[in-house]
Parts: C-alpha cells; sequence; structure tokens
C-alpha cells in the first residue's frame, strides 16, 4: 500500500460514490475499483460496503481513514518542509499567548520578526493558558506559551522564566501602611478588597494555593476573566489585585498603578514555551522559538519583563 492509494481512499470516504471518487481524481472508475479491491485484500478486511444509493465505509474503513489523513497530511507537511530547505525561511507561524505575557512580549516580538524574518508572517492569538494548551493540542496554533505543564507533559517544553506575583493598587487608594515598592506579607492582604479572575483561570487557582498553604483567608469580592476590566476597575480605585508585573507594565509605567512584591511567602509563577511533539516543526516555527527566547532574554535584562530566567541566553 502506498500514499497514493492512500488518498485514492480517502476521496472514496469524502465523495460516497466510487463514480464520483473517480471523476475527482481523473481516474476511469474501473481502476479505482481495482485499487479498492487490492487494498482490501492487502489488509484482509473490507473497507467499503457498496449499493445502490454509495459507499459507505464499514468500521474497519473508519479506521484505516483516520490513519490515511494523518500519513498524507504528515506527508503534506514533510514535503513543504523540504522544499523550504532549499529556500529562506517562510511560512506562517500561529503562536498563542496569555494576555499577560501578551502584553509585553507580542509587540517586540512582532517587529523583531519582520526585521529577521521578513518572510514569515506572525500570528498571535490571546487566550487563557488552558485554552493555548487545547490550541497546542489540536494543532491550531504551532507553539505557545504556557504557565504550567499539568497535562501537557508530552509537549516540547522550554522553561523561559519565573515570574513573582505583585500586589496592585491606584495610587491614591494605597490600603497599607507600607509604601508602593516595598514587600507585602500576603497575610497583611486578608482583609483587603481583592478583584482577581475565576477559579478556572492559572493565576487565580496559583493565588489560592498559596493562600491556602499560608493559612491566609483572601476576600475576593469581585471575579472577572478579563485581565483589562480587572486593571481598569483597580485603576479606578474600585478593588485591589495580584498580578505578576508584566500584566500591568502599561498602567504602571502610565502611573495609573503602583505595586508592591508579595513576601511570606512569595508566590511565583513559570512561563513554558511549548509545542506539540506529534506535529514536525517547521523551519519559520523554529526560527519564532529562538527569536522568542531572545527576545524574552532582553526584556528580562531592560527590567520590562520582570523575571528570572530560567535558561542561559548566552546558549541561544
Amino acid at each position: 500500500m502506498d500514499i497514493r492509494q492512500l488518498r485514492y481512499f480517502i476521496a472514496i470516504a469524502d465523495s460516497g460514490s466510487l463514480s464520483e471518487a473517480a471523476q475527482k481524481l481523473n481516474l476511469a472508475q474501473p481502476s479505482l475499483s481495482q485499487h479498492l479491491a487490492n487494498m482490501e485484500q492487502e489488509l484482509g478486511v473490507p473497507l467499503v460496503i457498496r449499493s445502490p444509493r454509495g459507499s459507505v465505509l464499514t468500521q474497519e474503513g473508519q479506521v484505516l481513514l483516520t490513519h490515511a489523513q494523518d500519513i498524507c497530511a504528515r506527508m503534506t507537511r514533510c514535503l513543504a518542509e523540504m522544499r523550504e530547505l532549499s529556500q529562506e525561511i517562510s511560512g506562517v507561524v500561529r503562536f498563542g499567548m496569555p494576555p499577560s505575557s501578551s502584553m509585553v512580549m507580542s509587540v517586540p516580538l512582532a517587529e523583531t520578526v519582520r526585521v529577521e524574518l521578513p518572510k514569515v508572517r506572525l500570528r498571535a492569538s490571546e487566550a487563557m493558558s488552558g485554552f493555548i494548551r487545547t490550541w497546542i493540542e489540536d494543532e491550531t496554533v504551532e507553539i505557545g506559551m504556557l504557565y504550567t505543564l499539568q497535562g501537557a507533559e508530552h509537549f516540547v517544553s522550554t522553561h523561559v522564566l519565573d515570574e513573582q506575583l505583585y500586589f496592585f493598587s491606584a495610587p491614591d487608594a494605597w490600603p497599607l501602611s507600607t509604601e508602593p515598592g516595598a514587600p507585602v506579607p500576603l497575610r497583611d492582604l486578608e482583609q483587603i478588597e481583592l478583584v482577581l479572575p475565576g477559579d478556572r483561570h492559572g493565576l487565580r487557582r496559583i493565588v489560592d494555593q498559596a493562600a491556602d498553604s499560608a493559612g491566609v483567608a483572601l476576600n475576593v469580592v469581585t471575579e472577572l476573566d478579563a485581565m483589562t476590566q480587572i486593571k481598569e476597575l483597580v485603576a479606578r480605585g474600585s478593588g485591589f489585585s495580584i498580578f505578576a508585573p508584566a500584566a500591568c507594565h502599561d498602567f504602571v509605567e502610565s502611573g495609573r498603578l503602583v505595586n508592591a512584591p508579595i513576601v511570606d511567602p512569595v508566590i511565583s509563577r513559570p512561563v513554558y514555551l511549548a509545542r506539540n511533539p506529534k506535529v514536525a516543526q517547521t523551519r519559520a516555527c523554529a526560527a519564532i522559538e529562538q527569536l522568542t527566547l531572545k527576545v524574552a532574554a532582553d526584556l528580562v535584562a531592560r527590567g520590562i519583563w520582570d523575571g528570572r530566567l530560567a535558561f542561559d541566553p548566552d546558549q541561544l
């Protein structure tokens, strides 16, 4: 059995009729029927049930169809990648980013790609980390940033950095006795009215786990799964929040928010760059991955992305 026969079989399944499939393939129907018969003989199972109303796949045929589609898709990607090797790196790379990482990463990465990879088109999409994990799994994106590898241990991943979480407030509503910028024990936030994402959000789970471990009962008065709206509420003095500094870099720079690192315990979260090992990595995707690490290292070095690198930038 060869790739041509698999493509013929896919055409039969898609058409629901040998005659219609033969027309689409520009092939004589008796010849297509013979190819099908040869496949059934080689595999030792019936693949198609023929009737006056058309052709229907057997259970065995459905199994073969799944494998045939996967094999043909992989072959198409393989041929495309082989053609790329003799040319300048090009193509589309779909990249999933959580909003807080996108806040600091998406623009400088896009600018860097334009300069260093002019024939590569970066297509960045924002979503919560859990959704991005699903996108990587179902191949909606080639690469994505995640805050946890739970349920994604099989992904090919690079630990990019660790972000410490901070407490945020409007400048004129600072509720603590210490000044902004001074470390704040988590217990001091126990009575503060917090605005946080819902419990499905990775950030919320990290905060809740740290609070439970420290025996601190946080006072969450509003839940919003929208980072921009949370920042706006806090900037208006309608509550306080906990974020990674990268998420609020724009509001801090404009003077709309002030912050302080949380301690006792320090709460941090990892940032991973991940892809699906079942999908052959294109040259364009590999190049974007390398550029992402370089941009991340530059942003950390310049203090724009507040975090501790988990890789050696000199090894890039």
